[in-house]
């Protein structure tokens, strides 16, 4: 999540103070990923030391304000320009569970599918109940507009978590299945295991240089 971007946004529509655009953040977010104030002002003094914000007087309240540069115009067109590099996706908490659940003594790999798949489904139900309000009305400004689209996104995500969940889990049975029907190895008759043939071979090696 780029916070750094997502501030240079804010101001763009004019100088702010820390805690309002921490609230402006959220509310364009619906607090789905909530920020504190230090967060912002370490960011901002990020911004203001790469040349792209200026600390721009005070308000009436004695707030320090912040105002874009022309550099941090530029940055933030080139962000909104820029695709979002899914080169190196960012880790994820799920799949590294099941990756390491795969083989780990102990552990009911369908049982921590089925607890996820409970939770995400829940989820599911709960962002799409709140999108069901938010469409109640016809959104009537740019955050709700914004929070809307958040919405959807983590249903359409919650959606393709459900349907990777049921993927692993038909995998795991598929793999139960195949290892169930292989053939259990035959023992190998004493003396004729690779060992034995490879302890032999230097000596008729020897043998064949002998005779020639």
């Amino acid at each position: 999540m780029s916070i750094r971007h997502g501030l240079l946004a804010l101001l763009e529509r004019g100088p702010r103070y820390g805690s309002q655009l921490r609230s402006e953040f959220e509310s364009r977010t619906g607090s789905t990923w909530p920020l504190n104030v230090g967060q912002v002002y370490t960011t901002l003094s990020r911004l203001e030391r790469d040349g792209l914000v200026v600390q721009d007087d005070e308000d009436d309240q004695g707030h320090a304000l912040y105002a874009i540069t022309d550099e941090g115009r530029t940055e933030l067109r080139n962000w909104f320009e820029t695709p979002v590099d899914r080169s190196s996706p960012p880790r994820d908490e799920l799949a590294i569970k099941l990756a390491m659940a795969v083989g780990a003594p102990g552990v009911d790999i369908r049982a921590v599918i089925q607890s996820q798949r409970h939770h995400t489904v829940k989820a599911m139900q709960d962002y799409t109940r709140l999108k069901a309000q938010a469409l109640a009305d016809v959104p009537a400004n740019r955050d709700e507009v914004a929070w809307l689209l958040v919405l959807e996104q983590l249903i359409f995500q919650a959606e393709a978590e459900a349907r990777w969940l049921d993927h692993c889990e038909s995998r795991l049975v598929r793999l139960s299945e195949a290892a169930a029907t292989e053939p259990e190895p035959q023992p190998r008759a004493p003396g004729r295991g690779p060992g034995r043939a490879l302890a032999r071979t230097p000596a008729r090696v020897g043998r064949s240089r002998d005779r020639a």
